[in-house]
């Protein structure tokens, strides 16, 4: 009986050092993911779309805040710092982001904003993380239409390297549930999408 006390504590002990060093190398790697990107927003290379990187601002300000408050622990810290630099990169988007805008790129803001808006009179965190999801994909829609139709006014690398973050932030996620997995799990998908789209048109 004792030893079998001191496995489970071993194996809890390791469990627990392998999701903080998963939760570092996320971090470091999702940090670093916004260099290039930077780089090639104040190059002129990168136009930035306002709309997206508004609602990812909201939405990752929000999806950290509901991910800390339900046990996610170091999961939720590579997405905050994620949070700073979306806001930052909406701020530089309004000077040079891209003038690329259709009305589909406004429906889908008026549509997100809307979805926001309700998010804040629901009260069941499960409900409200997927809905975040939900609104967080209509916000990817209009980077995506223009990574389609302009593959190099965006950085591959950035979304490649924020797809391996998310891989890592999720191995790193302290309690797993829907209302702290379902989030960080979409931005993974997304930016494989992101990432394909960019890599197949640039070919």
């Amino acid at each position: 009986m004792l030893n079998n006390n001191v496995l489970l504590h071993l194996l809890m002990a390791s469990t627990e050092t392998i999701k903080f060093t998963c939760g570092i190398i996320a971090t470091i790697i999702g940090t670093a993911s916004f260099y290039p990107y930077l780089r090639d927003v104040f190059k002129r290379k990168t136009q930035p779309h306002t709309y997206t990187w508004l609602i990812w601002t909201i939405l990752q300000v929000t999806g950290v805040l509901a991910m800390y408050n339900n046990g996610a622990g170091i999961g939720a810290l590579t997405l905050a710092i994620g949070a700073f630099f979306c806001g930052y990169i909406f701020i530089l988007s309004l000077k040079y982001g891209s003038k690329n805008i259709t009305t589909f790129d406004t429906l889908c803001l008026i549509g997100a904003l809307a979805s926001i808006a309700v998010y804040f009179f629901l009260h069941n965190a499960v409900l409200a993380v997927i809905l975040i999801t939900l609104i967080d994909l209509v916000g990817f829609l209009p980077t995506m239409r223009k990574a389609y139709s302009e593959p190099y006014s965006e950085t591959l690398s950035m979304y490649a390297l924020f797809f391996v973050s998310s891989g890592f932030n999720l191995v790193a996620i302290g309690v797993y549930s829907i209302t702290t997995t379902l989030y960080p799990a979409t931005i993974m998908c997304t930016n494989l999408i992101c990432t394909t789209i960019l890599w197949a048109r640039r070919r």
